[in-house]
């Protein structure tokens, strides 16, 4: 079995990884474009952690503009195995309040303008996303918060936003309408690449806002998602570091086969496959191909 490697992606809020031993840094070249910030390499116990800021130290990075094949493909060739996406979200339930974090296991992808696949003319591949969440990954980080007396909710679907603007009134309406429970601007395509690049993959949505929807509540303003944001880094924190201390020295099979993915999921014979294409799969597809 393979060495596990925890992946971190930090969102909003979150550009650094306290408690993290050893520390060094290294800009990890991708053929896909450039990773959002150096990777920051580390442990916390016995866990090889491997942490990368998603909008790069100072936030300079807008949802759009960031490189989520390079970011994937880099921390693939760091040799992470498991990577948890900690992200800022707003709530379109009640019970699902400022500060609370939510383990979502759904997505819904609002995207228009990002690069959504390594594959593509060339060498075409289809994954299964039917369940883009590791079930065994995602009960590891709830143990992890219950074991840190952190308040989260299991469950959930997260309903990912082009940007940078936030929802209109009618926008916000009408995701509430059609039952999501968080939205966001950034876990898509991340978590289509993670599944090709057959990472295991789960998100830490941390709720900052009740989006528009709610008739109490002001409209979403980006000092109110900060406040929050960095309210709870700490948190992140606390909770990352629990559940590096209690994972496993081997990465376990995922349940959803997200460490399988590619298994029949390439219809390109070897024989029509693009050489530049399948030089910049080197990593991502490395074991398949």
């Amino acid at each position: 079995m393979a060495k596990a490697v925890l992946g971190v992606i930090g969102g909003s809020g979150v550009y650094d990884l306290p408690g993290l031993e050893d520390v060094r840094e290294e800009r990890v070249a991708s053929p896909w474009g450039e990773p959002s910030d150096a990777l920051r390499f580390g442990r916390i116990g016995a866990t090889e952690v491997v942490f990368l800021a998603r909008h790069g130290r100072g936030h300079r990075l807008s949802p759009s503009g960031i490189d989520y094949r390079a970011n994937i493909d880099a921390l693939k060739r760091a040799g992470v195995t498991d990577l948890v996406s900690v992200s800022a979200c707003g709530s379109f339930r009640q019970e699902l309040y400022p500060g609370l974090f939510v383990l979502v296991d759904q997505f819904v992808d609002r995207t228009v303008s990002r690069a959504s696949s390594f594959f593509g003319n060339g060498c075409v591949a289809h994954v299964s996303m039917a369940h883009p969440v590791g079930p065994a990954l995602q009960a590891r980080i709830a143990a992890a918060a219950e074991a840190e007396e952190i308040a989260f909710r299991k469950g959930g679907t997260y309903v990912c936003m082009e940007g940078p603007q936030f929802s209109s009134y009618a926008e916000s309406k009408s995701y509430k309408a059609q039952n999501y429970d968080v939205i966001g601007m950034t876990n898509m395509p991340e978590a289509k690449l993670a599944r090709e690049a057959e990472i295991t993959y789960a998100t830490i949505a941390m709720v900052t806002d009740f989006d528009c929807w709610h008739p109490e509540h002001d409209a979403v303003d980006v000092a109110a998602v900060v406040a929050v944001a960095r309210a709870n880094a700490a948190k992140v924190a606390r909770l990352v570091a629990r559940l590096a201390r209690d994972f496993p020295a081997e990465h376990e099979p995922c349940p959803a086969r997200s460490d399988r993915a590619l298994d029949g999921a390439v219809m390109t014979p070897p024989e029509y496959r693009d050489p530049a294409l399948m030089a910049r799969l080197d990593a991502v597809a490395r074991r398949i191909l």
